[in-house]
């Protein structure tokens, strides 16, 4: 009950109730669009059998806003972010119009992956100018029980959307006409998340008049904006404690995807592969659930940076469990681990970006941090391809992994220590 009481607590703020509200119907629109998308093979890489065909797919989906990123941030702390959000949305939905129109006439093009991964790259712009929001409509005091509620509650909204998606596609008739049907779906919930970005006010999400960067949009704007980050020290050491356990987690998850369809599948049998793994995931996303109920409870006597470093330990943990065997209990059991462990670092990060960084850095604050979430994804999946078997089990890969875990949880301790220390 404690997950319901903190939802109450801030949704007790109507300046919240309106953020969620455009995040549950974006995130939903974002589930019932790559169903849409799903028969592209660079959309389904779970399909893929070799950890370098994984690797060059994660590196298409991620790396297009990882280009861009340093680029379009500073536009977070220069425009409405109430006008992004509906402007976002907006072209999404018109983006969503136009694939649905050109698979259901033409099927997969060119055309089709340019403008499905621009739709993806504007996603993730949105969402961490959904993040940068955040502080302006929750009171200080209720970031962390924020932070832990909407990644997870905007998550299951993309479950619910893509099982829309999928309810949509199983009326239409096979073929282009059937991921065109749920595109168009998709295209309904972006205009529904547009109306309800309309419904706030202007100036409501920031950022503070008058504080934004005032030069010409560039990197420097970017550079400016990493600067304030290292004055400010906390946030930059929680980012880069976020990259390292990102990058951790990246190898982890190509190695379970690759576990599930090459080792525990039955021979030659994809679909039971695809079955486990997402027996895997959802196993993982218990641990995401326990990490909302125990990290608020943990901020009681913890700080965030205190409940980083036991959340590392958490996945240290999770290592050691999945060295010891690749059979599916034991999986099973490490991949809890590995998602409460991932989730509750990610929530302190998320309480750290948000305390003690400034409202109008704040937009390219959560820019970079997704640029880096993306490229140390991108990383562990080029370190999963050389390092893994076919297989995806490997006990020296996952010993490894425990000792650079190990590694990364003393580093920080240490680096949050030194910090608290009055120079």
């Amino acid at each position: 009950m404690t997950a319901l009481t903190d939802f109450r607590a801030v949704a007790a703020n109507a300046g919240f109730r309106r953020l969620f509200a455009v995040r549950l119907a974006s995130q939903g629109a974002d589930g019932a669009f790559q169903v849409g998308l799903a028969t592209l093979f660079f959309f389904n890489p779970e399909q893929l059998a070799t950890p370098g065909s994984v690797a060059l797919a994660f590196a298409v989906l991620l790396l297009p806003f990882t280009v861009v990123g340093p680029f379009v941030g500073p536009l977070l702390d220069r425009w409405s972010r109430q006008r992004i959000l509906v402007l976002g949305n907006g072209v999404r939905l018109v983006l969503a119009v136009i694939l649905a129109a050109h698979m259901t006439l033409f099927g997969v093009g060119p055309a089709v992956y340019l403008l499905a991964l621009v739709a993806l790259s504007i996603n993730r712009f949105l969402l961490a100018a959904l993040s940068a929001s955040l502080p302006r409509v929750v009171p200080r005091e209720h970031l962390t029980m924020a932070n832990s509620l909407t990644p997870t509650l905007g998550a299951a909204g993309a479950v619910m959307g893509a099982v829309a998606g999928f309810t949509a596609g199983w009326f239409a008739p096979a073929g282009p006409a059937r991921d065109g049907s749920t595109l168009l779906l998709a295209a309904g919930l972006f205009a529904v998340a547009a109306l309800l970005a309309w419904r706030i006010g202007r100036e409501e999400l920031g950022p503070d008049a008058g504080d934004a960067p005032t030069e010409r949009l560039t990197l420097a704007d970017m550079l400016d904006g990493v600067r304030h980050l290292r004055a400010r020290r906390t946030p930059s050491a929680a980012l880069a404690v976020m990259a390292a356990h990102r990058f951790l987690y990246g190898v982890n998850f190509l190695a379970l995807l690759l576990i599930s369809r090459n080792l525990l599948a039955e021979p030659g049998d994809v679909d039971s592969g695809i079955a486990i793994f997402g027996i895997l995931m959802a196993v993982s996303f218990t641990g995401n659930g326990l990490a909302i109920v125990l990290t608020p409870l943990a901020h009681r006597r913890l700080t965030p940076a205190s409940w980083v470093v036991v959340c590392l330990g958490i996945s240290t943990l999770s290592q050691i469990l999945l060295s010891i065997s690749p059979e599916l209990p034991v999986i099973a059991i490490g991949a809890v681990l590995m998602g409460l462990g991932v989730q509750g670092a990610k929530i302190a990060v998320d309480t750290i970006v948000h305390r003690d960084t400034a409202d109008a850095y704040r937009g390219r604050a959560f820019a970079l941090y997704d640029v880096l979430y993306n490229v140390a994804f991108v990383g562990a999946a080029a370190l999963a391809a050389l390092a893994l078997p076919d297989t995806g089990w490997s006990r020296t890969v996952f010993l490894g992994l425990t000792a650079v875990y190990f590694v990364t949880a003393f580093l920080y301790r240490r680096r949050t220590l030194q910090l608290a220390t009055p120079a």
